[in-house]
This record gives structure tokens, C-alpha cells and sequence, in this order.
């Protein structure tokens, strides 16, 4: 794994160097640059962690330098301004463009060191604290006392310590993203950035583009791949990913290095990737869906979860662990559940298996009354299931007029299909043989909003 990097911008010598020698004593790899089109090539061949920038350059001043890389996008990183000649009209300006801080030249190594440490750490609890409110939701780890979640558990620990590439095999629900997290949690990456990245809920022309990031025009646009340096790139739904992308992907796995959308020198890349998916991705490659090479260079190491039906002595923990999540998280009142409606939960099949489960236990603890939920409560609530839902299209009434049998078999039909394509439209319309701007008309003139389909059918 990679140290952090610096990049030093100054046209000096000697603060470059000095600065250098510094700062790589503490640990961090460093870049200098003598002036703006050395720094714009720097940032270019590799993204920086943080950078020190000087005001007073040659060909072009750090404050302009610092408004062109924040036009667009905003900073990948924390930009601490160096100068000799500040004003307050300066340090303002800078502040206003987003850099972190100011400091004056001649520069005290100690508040120099001091201003590196906290801009560092700063960042770092930015990024967490943005994961902690994409995934509000988490779970940091595989939740149940059974030998299979037991085994599942000590397999995902043991190869997290090596730092090969993953596929992560199983049904949609059965938490996938969970266990990627509770791999990186226990990495020797650990300290790294996690980056997340929902194949499918990006348009297959933009894959390429939000993994690889961009040039042009001499503005860069980090993707996902080096995002996560130095850390774990998590790809959910990877075999919704576009041939092109898969080609670039499988290049990079390969070589380490990787060229932009649009670039023509290779960046470089330190990262685990963990791929997950629910397809067959042999099926898929022979059907030429899915590139082989790349099958191979990431099923290194294969994690097969399985689905909640054949580990179900763990639903009665795994209901406990979901009434005091909600109760914490959303403070949502406390209800348990009796021993007669975990019985009948225990017996089961669960289609969606633990987002059903958790879903499931939200549901009830929004809509219940009383502090026990009992048998009656449970069977209403899983007769409304997707799964139970499926079931109507084989019980339409033979004697309803044409037009309201076809709405209400099209309703049941595209919620099966929208289930079995994880909740994903773009996949819903491959599915169905429509285009999707027509497939929403359809959707929303049968009463199913996309966004709360799953959730709430």
C-alpha cells in the first residue's frame, strides 16, 4: 500500500527541498513542482492527498492555479497556501476557493508539520463521516451465531489479510456490501478509503467514466479508481458493467495503471478490488456478456454467501439486532417480537433474504401499536411481500374486463421482474423489451414508484 502524497508546489529550491526532506521523514511520499504547469502535470500523473501550494510563481500565481482546479469539480484534497508576501485580501480569497488554511514564509517547520497533520486528518473524518451518512443503514459485520455465518465470518478474516482481488457471490439481499466493509475493516487497508461504487445504478455509458475519471482541456476529474488508493474499491452489480469498462478494468488489474476518459499517459493505481454480483458470471461469459480475462483476474478468491433459507436459526438474532438498530438509529419505538411469530419467521423462505428481514422489521416497528408483535401481525405483513405478490398472477380473476385483467397481470409482472433485477430500471427495461422513457410512463400509470417499489410492495 501507498503512504499518503504530498504534493509541493514553490518555485524555490530550497523551501522544495527542505519541505521535501521533511515531510518524507514523517512517513508521506512528496511530489515537488517548480511552478504551475509542473504542478498541473503532477496532479495530473497521480492524485494528491494534499497539496502545499505557493502564491508567488512565475507563470502563474496560486490563486489562480487554485480557482481553475476548483472550477467544475470540487478539491480532491486539502490545499494549504505557502507565501511571503500575504494579505489578508489573499488568505480570504484562498479560504473563499476552499483551501484549508494559510501560512506564512519564512515557514516554521512546526506549524508547518502541525497544519500537514490536521488538514490530514481533517480530510480523513470528512470521508468517513460522508460514508457514515451514505450507509446509515450498514451493518459492520455479518450478522449470526450459526456455523455457517460462523465459517462465512473466519473465511472473510482470513482473506483480508491478503491483498488479492475478490468475487463475492450470492442472492440479491444477502449483504454483500456487508461483507466487502467487514473485509476492509480487518485489511492491512484498513486505514484507507473504502469507495463504493453501484454498477448498475449508473447508465452504461458513464461507467467508464465515473470508475476512470477524465481529462480535458487540462482539468482532471478523479474517478472511483483512484479514489480509492491506497485503499478498497467496492463494484456492486459488477456484471451490469459495459465491455469498455471491463477492458479498461481488466488493463489496469493487470498492469497497475490505468488512462483516463480521454487521457494519454497511464496514471498509477494501488487498490483491492472487490467485485460482487448475484449473476453467473461462467453463464455470462460464455454468453459474451461479461470479458473472461477479468473473471479470472478477480475470482482469485471467491465468497459464496448463502441465502438466508439455509441459515434460518439465525432470523431470531438477526430480528433482535434489527428492532435495536432502528430503535437507535431512527428512534423508532421498541417492539419484540414473540416466540410464536419467530417461529413462523423461522419457517420462512425469505426471497429477499436479510434486506427483506430488515425491511421487514422497520415496516412492523412503523405501522405496529402494542410492544409485542405477535403471530396475526406477522402473516398480514408477509402476504404483502413481493414474493406473495408474485402469486397474483396466477390467481387473476377469468371473469374481469380485458383492460383491468391486463393492468393488474402488467402490475404483477413488472414487480416480479423489477425484484429479480435488484430494483434497477435499467436492467428492468433490457428485461422487458422496452425503452425506458416508456417503461416510467408504464410504471407510473400502474401506481409503482421505482424509488419505493421494493420497500414498500
Amino acid at each position: 500500500m501507498s503512504a499518503l502524497h504530498i504534493l509541493v508546489v514553490d518555485d524555490e529550491p530550497d523551501i522544495r527541498d527542505l519541505v521535501k526532506e521533511i515531510l518524507e521523514d514523517e512517513g508521506l511520499d512528496v511530489t515537488v513542482a517548480e511552478n504551475a504547469a509542473r504542478a498541473q502535470e503532477a496532479r495530473r500523473s497521480r492524485r494528491p492527498d494534499l497539496i502545499l501550494l505557493d502564491i508567488w510563481m512565475p507563470d502563474m500565481d496560486g490563486i489562480s492555479l487554485l480557482k481553475e482546479w476548483t472550477e467544475g469539480d470540487p478539491l480532491p484534497c486539502p490545499v494549504i497556501m505557502m507565501s511571503g508576501h500575504g494579505t489578508v485580501e489573499t488568505a480570504v480569497e484562498a479560504t473563499r476557493l476552499g483551501a484549508y488554511d494559510f501560512i506564512e514564509k519564512p515557514l516554521s517547520m512546526n506549524k508547518l508539520l502541525l497544519t500537514v497533520k490536521r488538514a490530514l486528518e481533517a480530510d480523513r473524518l470528512v470521508r468517513e463521516n460522508q460514508g457514515l451518512r451514505r450507509r446509515i443503514h450498514a451493518v459492520s459485520e455479518p450478522v449470526g451465531k450459526s456455523e455457517m455465518v460462523q465459517q462465512l465470518r473466519a473465511q472473510i478474516l482470513k482473506i483480508a489479510q491478503h491483498d488479492t482481488p475478490v468475487l463475492i457471490f450470492g442472492e440479491p439481499g444477502t449483504g454483500k456490501e456487508i461483507c466487502a466493509r467487514f473485509l476492509h475493516n480487518h485489511s492491512p487497508r484498513r486505514n484507507g478509503p473504502f469507495v463504493d461504487l453501484g454498477v448498475g445504478s449508473i447508465a452504461r455509458e458513464n461507467s467508464a467514466l465515473d470508475l476512470f475519471g477524465s481529462e480535458a482541456g487540462g482539468r482532471v476529474h478523479y474517478g472511483r479508481l483512484e479514489q480509492a488508493s491506497g485503499g478498497t474499491l467496492f463494484l456492486d452489480e459488477l456484471a451490469d458493467m459495459d465491455l469498455e469498462a471491463q477492458s479498461r478494468l481488466a488493463g489496469a488489474l493487470e498492469s497497475g495503471s490505468f488512462l483516463r476518459v480521454g487521457g494519454k499517459e497511464p496514471v498509477q493505481v494501488d487498490v483491492r478490488v472487490v467485485g460482487a454480483t448475484h449473476r453467473d458470471l461462467e453463464h455470462e461469459v460464455s454468453e459474451g456478456r461479461f470479458r473472461e480475462d477479468l473473471y479470472y483476474q478477480l475470482n482469485v478468491v471467491p465468497i459464496r454467501l448463502p441465502p438466508l433459507r439455509d441459515h434460518v436459526e439465525d432470523v431470531p438474532e438477526l430480528l433482535n439486532y434489527y428492532v435495536n438498530y432502528f430503535v437507535d438509529q431512527e428512534t423508532l419505538p421498541y417492539r419484540h417480537f414473540n416466540t410464536a411469530s419467530q417461529n413462523r419467521l423461522r419457517n420462512y423462505n425469505w426471497p429477499g433474504n436479510i434486506r427483506e428481514l430488515k425491511n421487514l422489521v422497520q415496516r412492523l416497528l412503523i405501522l405496529g401499536n402494542d410492544e409485542e408483535i405477535g403471530l396475526e401481525e406477522v402473516e398480514s405483513a408477509i402476504s404483502s411481500t413481493p414474493a406473495a405478490r408474485s402469486k397474483e398472477v396466477s390467481s387473476i380473476p377469468l371473469d374481469l374486463p380485458l383492460r383491468e385483467a391486463r393492468e393488474q397481470f402488467e402490475r404483477a409482472y413488472l414487480l416480479q421482474q423489477f425484484k429479480d433485477c435488484d430494483g434497477n430500471v435499467a436492467r428492468l427495461a433490457e428485461r422487458v423489451g422496452m425503452e425506458r422513457t416508456n417503461l416510467y410512463r408504464k410504471l407510473r400509470a400502474l401506481g409503482i414508484d421505482p424509488k419505493r417499489a421494493l420497500d414498500d410492495e
